[in-house]
């Protein structure tokens, strides 16, 4: 029996996996972080307010005092029944990494100890030559230390029956230069700040703290193990390489919302639990528009913290599943033919005086405040476009952007028809020349029209990449397998150096001698007339939109070899130069790191689709071409009229053509993959891969693999056909 049938046969036999029994959610939540709540249980004051004072002002925390803390978590952990603990970080590999060492350790009399000390909770070692550096440095120099982020509490990973305690940190060089996501993040969000401060204090001087949030909506589609497991090109790259769409897919729109099945419902549960445990706030579960998909959100966090709750929970996710039989599947694009999974990145602004800078206010100030920090994210996105675009970039999501269920790849912004006039009467109405009368536009009351701004949330443009949607915006063509840090750096870094133009924009007028209301008014309404071309309200689906963005000079650059350019251009080296987010080597080598992933990948793909075609279909296909060609020899033989077996002939004739296709075209796969291969530069060979492998077979030969798997004899069909993968759980 085929791996195919005999995972078939296993679900009718799938035993019921255990989920712990139903608590109130905020008896557990945090119960296994060492929150700020713990810390002044087990730290002195003096510690405590080290940690404390480290959390909200990023100072730093000395060694003595290191010690201490150390001491603290380390009676926290074991407590809790903690042996090792872990360096937990985001290298550029695109997933997490850690590297256990025990508290045990024998002193020099040979007593054994428990001990975990401030030097190793500050700092450590890891080998850094096996992870991504785009060459910043040799194999044999690759020194790579981690180093602790106070602002991301610790917290105990429990896998099976052991349990490890988590030290967040950030990963850079010997020389210093960061090889992973959270460093660049971090010093992302502190730009932002500074400059978001340095506006706010325009309309409040109390304001001292401009903080970034982020509430992502995770997408993902979840299958049942034996049948994933006989899927070579599912193991291997997270999607479907091959495989005919069912009859029955999203086409009645039955799933989305509909209830949730029973098995995956425990899943759901199961991993909510293990999350409330580490402190990730999820609030909502539900089915996603495609069978088998599905999505969970959380609270809007700070975006640090959300960034790793991200992470860790895709960890969680990965796990769980497997507890449950289940694989979860978070690639852009596992199916063709139904909706792919984003992760749709919820960003707004809000200060230490308790105000949402996306929400707008009650009063003419405070109006003139969110119009302020409105008007500025439209111009970075407009402004910085390409650098945007270049965040989320990838292979995977390459197969999702554009293809009718997901942003396309040109970067616009939607704001609804409300707001939109709103620009509109700003900029139509502050007169070129600056006087008192433009005050008048200070008294605009958008709080009032609420009602009607709410009606166009409800039904927000889905086709936007980015659009605004209430009190935030949201970045739509994030891919859901991404780690958020990569576009919430650029965002945040964008937005950032916006709003420094602004402020210096503004204080030039006001210099001149105008009122500082009357400067605002007149430098939103530039920032307006400068970025209106990146505004669209209609459908982004559309070939007309296509056009339309081509006459608005907006690009659509739809490939990531391409698009990734963006971070090597002399624009995006001032930009993060300017904010000392990374130096020039730091984006060229992450710019080579990308490149590379893309082609390892595409390489990966190309590898599966030739072993699956000469190993699975062809056999197939061959031994049901022998069975239709003995029929048709033994109808012949019995001595039948041709017209008796021509419909054999003509389903043989098939059959043959497709299996000479496919063995052709494969083996000229392979052919232009040695030709890629031999080429140095890592720009080039990625453009080739894309060109001259991706784009030149993928397509053709899964569309005569796709014919096979109709033709042929489902009883000889070795892989899970989509019916079975997205319906049988």
């Amino acid at each position: 029996m085929s791996l195919r049938f005999s995972a078939i046969q296993k679900l009718s036999n799938q035993p019921e996996t255990k989920v712990e029994a139903s608590a109130r959610i905020t008896e557990i939540f945090g119960s296994n972080v060492f929150t700020q709540k713990t810390a002044r249980e087990f730290l002195s004051d003096e510690a405590y307010k080290s940690l404390v004072g480290s959390i909200k002002t990023s100072q730093k925390i000395d060694r003595a005092m290191a010690n201490q803390i150390a001491s603290g978590i380390r009676g926290w952990a074991e407590a809790k029944g903690v042996t090792h603990f872990t360096h937990w970080f985001q290298p550029l590999t695109g997933t997490t990494a850690e590297k256990h060492d025990s508290f045990f350790t024998i002193k020099s009399d040979g007593t054994p100890i428990e001990q975990f000390e401030g030097d190793a909770l500050v700092q450590q070692e890891p080998d850094a030559s096996s992870f991504p550096s785009g060459g910043l440095r040799a194999t044999f120099e690759a020194r790579g230390y981690t180093a602790w982020d106070p602002s991301s509490p610790a917290f105990i990973m429990e896998i099976r029956n052991g349990k490890t305690l988590c030290i967040p940190t950030i990963f850079v060089s010997y020389t210093g230069e960061s090889l992973d996501y959270k460093a660049p993040l971090l010093k992302a969000l502190e730009a932002l700040n500074k400059a978001a401060v340095d506006v706010c204090n325009y309309f409040d001087k109390n304001v001292t703290k401009v903080t970034a949030t982020l509430g992502w909506e995770q997408e993902y589609f979840v299958v049942d193990e034996a049948l994933f497991n006989a899927r070579p090109d599912l193991l291997m790259t997270g999607r479907t390489v091959y495989g005919h769409s069912s009859a029955k897919n999203q086409q009645l729109e039955d799933h989305y919302f509909g209830s949730i099945p029973e098995r995956l419902y425990g899943y759901m549960r199961d991993f909510e639990i293990e999350s409330y445990k580490l402190g990730i706030p999820l609030r909502t579960r539900h089915n996603e528009v495609a069978p088998a998909q599905f999505e969970c959100a959380p609270i809007f966090e700070e975006v640090s913290i959300a960034v790793d709750h991200n992470s860790l929970l895709m960890d969680v996710m990965d796990r769980v599943a497997r507890r449950h039989n289940l694989r979860v599947l978070l690639h852009e694009k596992p199916f063709a033919g139904i909706n792919g999974s984003g992760k749709h990145n919820n960003w707004s602004m809000a200060t230490d005086t308790g105000v949402n800078l996306l929400a707008p206010g009650k009063t003419p100030k405070t109006n003139l405040m969110f119009l302020t920090f409105f008007v500025n994210t439209i111009k970075a996105v407009h402004d910085y476009a390409d650098v945007l675009r270049a965040s989320i970039a990838s292979a995977p999501n390459d197969h999702r952007l554009g293809a009718n269920e997901a942003p396309p790849a040109i970067i616009s912004v939607f704001i609804g028809q409300y707001l939109s006039k709103v620009l509109q009467d700003v900029k139509e109405r502050v007169s070129e020349k600056m006087d008192e009368t433009d005050e008048s536009m200070l008294k605009i009351d958008i709080h009032k029209s609420i009602p009607e701004l709410l009606m166009d949330n409800t039904d927000r443009n889905r086709t936007s990449p980015f659009a605004f949607t209430g009190n935030k915006f949201e970045f739509r063509a994030v891919g859901s397998s991404a780690n958020c840090a990569n576009p919430m750096t650029v965002l945040n870094t964008i937005m950032a150096q916006t709003l420094k133009n602004f402020k210096k924009d503004v204080d030039a007028l006001i210099e001149k001698g105008e009122k500082k209301e009357i400067a605002i008014m007149h430098t939103i309404r530039q920032y307006i007339v400068d970025s209106e071309k990146v505004l669209f309200e209609g459908d982004g689906y559309s070939a007309a939109w296509e056009k339309e963005a081509e006459k608005r000079k907006l690009a659509n650059v739809k490939t990531t070899p391409l698009a990734l350019d963006a971070m090597v251009s002399k624009k995006a080296k001032d930009l993060f130069e300017k904010n000392n987010i990374y130096t020039h080597s730091e984006l060229e080598a992450r710019h080579e790191i990308e490149l590379e992933k893309y082609i390892k990948k595409v390489q990966i793909e190309s590898r599966i689709m030739g072993e699956l075609a000469t190993s699975h279909v062809l056999p197939a296909a061959i031994r049901y071409q022998n069975l239709l060609t003995n029929n048709v020899n033994g109808l012949k033989e019995a001595g039948l009229k041709e017209t008796a077996f021509a419909n054999q002939k003509q389903i043989l004739e098939k059959i043959s053509e497709h299996i000479n296709t496919v063995s052709d075209l494969v083996e000229k796969m392979i052919e232009a993959r040695k030709i890629c291969n031999t080429m140095s530069d890592t720009r080039t060979k990625a453009i080739a891969y894309q060109s001259q492998v991706k784009d030149a077979f993928f397509d053709e030969i899964r569309y005569h693999v796709d014919k096979l798997e109709l033709l042929v004899d489902d009883r000889e069909w070795y892989l899970p056909k989509y019916r079975e993968l997205l319906f049988l759980r």
